[in-house]
């Protein structure tokens, strides 16, 4: 799934270990989510975005959404 986690980061001078912290997550979950390898679960999406002040919406792309099972954090 596309998002923007990469430029919201980096809007907040924030590394994917801080990110990871504030959502209860470890890096490599954050690094996985970034990349594309990994469909957070609706919870940490949630998460993801309130850390921003964001709606899920603006974080992540849901023209991307393939319809597969997502996966938890």
């Amino acid at each position: 799934m596309k998002n923007r986690i990469r430029v919201l980061r980096a809007e907040k001078d924030w590394s994917q270990a801080e990110l990871a912290g504030r959502v209860r997550v470890s890096r490599n979950s954050i690094n996985a989510v970034e990349n594309g390898r990994f469909d957070p679960s609706l919870p940490l999406a949630f998460r993801i975005a309130d850390a921003f002040g964001l709606s899920v919406e603006e974080v992540f792309d849901k023209s991307d959404v393939s319809g597969g099972h997502l996966e938890s954090g």
